[in-house]
This record gives structure tokens, C-alpha cells and sequence, in this order.
């Protein structure tokens, strides 16, 4: 079953030699002003021989910051810490792409760095609390984007992918997933908005739409991914969908065009909605099933349910997993309580199978 993770394909313009893809995680060791450091490149190089590496969300503005010491991709700084990522990556015979994630309003001022209020679709609190540097705090009410802002918040997607392309990145992902703004745009608890990007599904899906074409027309259909994750199986961010299907088949519909690089499903469950996703979808379709196994996952290559897997927390306490599966090596256990505590632990220093 396994021989299906190793034949060669491609992700749009990104060659890939297996279908085993690292997807992103939130790691938290870049500075304080969001730059990428010499850590950040040899975790990412440690991990190159996955087929493809989708870093962790990365804010394309200052508004689009959540978390602390979270890597930004949109000052000339920003550009030369990811060079040295890349450059590692590239080095190490891997492929790269810069996961662009605007939180929205799952932030807190203390996060960011111009310490303004969290912005959204709809000035609608989220529920619980999030880390800052002085301890867990409630997040506050959002400020709702005007219309204008929504189209200049557009454009900060398509800045930020130029950069990661200057940064030597070869493409981006798009992340509409998790709770975070995309995903506040696509759900109906999260956006009330009564002008053009609220209200029907074809209003709730056009931000969405229109952050795949920005993109796409500013580095390549073929460098460009998105990500999502219909139903919301991480349960993240107070997101409840009632429409699913109507929703991320529509969605589907109106990216297919575009020929992105990839679609990136954060899978629930739902094999009746992947299966239309799948039918829908004209191009490479990545696949995380989160929590199974590698021959669980693999088997939906077989089915041709996805044409890549992508994995989490394996890749994370792995960094030679390709090597640890083709051998048949046991598998190191992920650390939870190292996964944001900065510096090496938990983080460079999960030993390779030959080094056990």
C-alpha cells in the first residue's frame, strides 16, 4: 500500500519526487519582530526531504499577526530571515512554500506590532483566550473592515506572496482555514456583513476568491495553494458552518478556473464532501487526515482521493520521516509541552532514526 507515497508528481509548477508534504504547524521561534533566524532555517532543512514543506502561518500585514514571535513576510527583514530558510531548504534538495495566514480576529493587541485592535468581517467577539507575552488573555471585539479595507486587505496578500518569491520560496499557501479571516469570511457566525462580501454563498465566498486570484495573477497559478477545512474539524476559532457542502463545493467551483498549484483539504471526515471535493478539483488536491496513520493516509492515494498527504505532528517529531518510513523505523513521539516553549527543545533537536 505504501508504494503509492513514493511516485513522483507535481504540485502546479513544483515538481515533487513523492507525495509525502509536510504541513504547517505553528512553531513561534522567529524575533519578536516577526524575522525568520538561523533556528527557523536549520528546523525547516532538517525536514527538506519531505516531498513539500509548508511552513507555518506566516502574516502578510501587521494586522494579520496572532501570535507571538510569529514570522511576518511582509518588510525588507522579513524577506532576508526567510532567505536564509529557503536558501537551507533548497540546499538540503527540498521544496518550500510560505503558508500566508492572517488571523483576523483571533488576536489580541499585545500581539502585534502596531498594538491596534483585531480586525474581521463583523465586529463579533470570539469566545476564550490566547497567548500574549504576559499570560493568556481574553481576545477582544474585532473592528469589522470597511469594504475598502477589505479589497486593501486583498492586496496585502498578494505583497506578501511577491515577498516569500523574493525570499526564494517556491509558491505559497493560501490559508482559508482554521478559523482565521478567510475562514471568518466563508461562515455565517463569523460574517455579517450586508455589502458584497456577506450574506449569500457567493458573497461569503468572494474574499476567498478574490485572495487565490491576487495571488495567482502576482507569482503563478502554479506557485499557488490554499488551504481548507470544511466543517472545521480542529474546532478552532467559534466557526460553525450549516451550509458545508453548498459552501466548499461552491468555493471549489469558483477556484477551479484559476488552475491553482494545489488544494489543501484539512479533512474531517465528511468522505462524502471530499469525494465531490475530489470531482470538483482540477488540479493536485493535498490531504490531511490528522490523528491516523501513514497507511491510513496513504491509502487515499490509492483511491484517488488525494494525489499528496500532508502530516503534522509526525513531520514535526520526525525530521527524517521519509527515510524513517521507507525503513520501517519506529516513529519519536511529538512533545507537546516543548511545541512553543522557544529555542531548540521540541523543536531541532527530535533525533533522526540513524542518530536514536
Amino acid at each position: 500500500m505504501l508504494t503509492a507515497l513514493w511516485n513522483p508528481t507535481v504540485a502546479g509548477d513544483i515538481p515533487l519526487p513523492h507525495r509525502l508534504a509536510m504541513g504547517p504547524l505553528t512553531r513561534s521561534r522567529a524575533t519578536p519582530e516577526g524575522v525568520p533566524t538561523e533556528l527557523n532555517a536549520e528546523y525547516y532543512a532538517q525536514r527538506a526531504s519531505h516531498a513539500l514543506i509548508i511552513t507555518e502561518g506566516t502574516q502578510p500585514s501587521a494586522d494579520g499577526q496572532g501570535y507571538p514571535v510569529t514570522p511576518g513576510i511582509y518588510t525588507e527583514e522579513h524577506i532576508a530571515g526567510w532567505r536564509k530558510v529557503t536558501d537551507a531548504v533548497h540546499k538540503a534538495d527540498g521544496r518550500i512554500v510560505i503558508q500566508l495566514m492572517h488571523v483576523g480576529r483571533l488576536s489580541h493587541p499585545d500581539n502585534t506590532p502596531h498594538g491596534r485592535q483585531p480586525v474581521a468581517p463583523s465586529a463579533i467577539k470570539p469566545g476564550g483566550v490566547t497567548f500574549t507575552a504576559t499570560g493568556l488573555q481574553e481576545m477582544p471585539e474585532p473592528r469589522e473592515l470597511s469594504t475598502e479595507e477589505v479589497a486593501a486587505t486583498v492586496e496585502d496578500f498578494r505583497r506578501a506572496a511577491a515577498a516569500a518569491i523574493a525570499a526564494g520560496a517556491d509558491g505559497v499557501e493560501i490559508h482559508g482555514a482554521n478559523g482565521y479571516l478567510v475562514h471568518q469570511f466563508l461562515a455565517t457566525n463569523t460574517n455579517e456583513r450586508t455589502d458584497h462580501y456577506g450574506g449569500s454563498i457567493d458573497n461569503r465566498i468572494r474574499f476567498a476568491v478574490e485572495v487565490a486570484t491576487a495571488v495567482a495573477d502576482e507569482i503563478g497559478a502554479g506557485r499557488t495553494g490554499i488551504r481548507i477545512s470544511p466543517g472545521n474539524p480542529f474546532n478552532l476559532g467559534d466557526i460553525e458552518e450549516s451550509d458545508t457542502h453548498e459552501l466548499y463545493q461552491a468555493l471549489a467551483q469558483a477556484l477551479a478556473p484559476l488552475n491553482l498549484a494545489y488544494l489543501h483539504i484539512a479533512h474531517g471526515g465528511d468522505d462524502e464532501l471530499l469525494r465531490t471535493l475530489r470531482e470538483l478539483w482540477p488540479t493536485t488536491l493535498l490531504l490531511n487526515r490528522a490523528g491516523t496513520d501513514i497507511a491510513t493516509r496513504a491509502k487515499d492515494i490509492e483511491d484517488g482521493l488525494a494525489d499528496v498527504i500532508s502530516v503534522g505532528s509526525l513531520a514535526l517529531a520526525n525530521p527524517d520521516l521519509v527515510e524513517r518510513i521507507r525503513a520501517g523505523a519506529p516513529l519519536n513521539t511529538p512533545d507537546p509541552d516543548t511545541f512553543y516553549g522557544g529555542g531548540a527543545a521540541g523543536y531541532t533537536d527530535y533525533p533522526t532514526h540513524d542518530a536514536a
